[in-house]
């Protein structure tokens, strides 16, 4: 799904939304000085650094099947206990967590309900269980305006890429329900809106060539005339920018109690 891209790539891609709902997601799970906390596909490292500068880094673990992004994270994070494993088999005991905390990561585990039924058996007993996905259907604008030009260029190739259209887990009723499923009480979802800048067109286009995320895999998989279709078209769509310019990115949070 391009996640094994490099972390600078993604930094450049929906990494520059990253750092703001990180710190957005803690404050809303009420993480604390001290508290031992858990990172659940932590990618490069934007909510892993959050969870250091609040709880401090060696109260912080993290894991991540990407064997680039482990690495860049481990950099990152020094101090931190981060791991390449699965959400779905979480290398750690029962019981051992203040918090286990996700971002954008549930739609892409290959057992979301399994992976969400170990982050609560790592979590104690009444611990903050939260995450939050992309609104790809609306409010995350670079994607949604990213997918609705592909749709102009690539009908079919593009319908069964579009992540408003094939991604679950990526509304509050969907969130509810998963939380609600694997026995996580208190369960209340909301709205976290983030934006990122770009200093030109090229700066958000060039992430994409690298094939990061699954835009960046759908883009390196056109044909070169249709690729440039697509450039064109996201331009157009996005307001054919030439200065500099702000994207707004809403996300869904759910938090609940282990």
């Amino acid at each position: 799904m391009g996640f094994r891209a490099s972390a600078d790539a993604y930094d450049q891609h929906v990494g520059r939304y990253t750092h703001e709902l990180a710190t957005r997601l803690v404050d809303t799970a009420g993480i604390e000085p001290g508290q031992r906390v858990l990172d659940v596909g932590c990618g490069p490292g934007s909510l892993t650094r959050v969870l250091a500068a609040t709880a401090g880094a060696d109260h912080v673990s993290a894991v991540d099947p990407s064997d680039p992004f482990v690495d860049a994270c481990r950099e990152r994070v020094p101090g931190a206990d981060i791991r390449v494993a699965t959400a779905e088999a979480l290398p750690f005991e029962d019981d051992s967590f203040d918090a286990v905390l996700s971002q954008l990561v549930l739609n892409f585990m290959t057992d979301t309900a399994a992976g969400v039924r170990e982050m609560r058996r790592v979590a104690r007993p009444g611990a903050v269980v939260a995450a939050c996905v992309w609104d790809y259907a609306d409010g995350m604008t670079l994607l949604r305006r990213f997918w609705d030009a592909a749709a102009r260029v690539d009908a079919g190739g593009a319908a069964t890429r579009d992540e408003g259209r094939v991604m679950r887990f990526c509304t509050p009723p969907e969130l509810d329900a998963l939380w609600t499923q694997v026995g996580l009480t208190a369960v209340i979802t909301g709205a976290i809106d983030t934006s990122a800048r770009y200093d030109d067109f090229e700066s958000l286009w060039a992430p994409l060539e690298s094939g990061v995320g699954p835009s960046g895999a759908y883009v390196v998989a056109l044909e070169p005339d249709r690729r440039a279709a697509l450039r064109q078209e996201l331009h157009a769509l996005l307001g054919s920018p030439a200065a500099p310019f702000t994207l707004d990115a809403r996300a869904w949070c759910v938090t609940g109690r282990a």
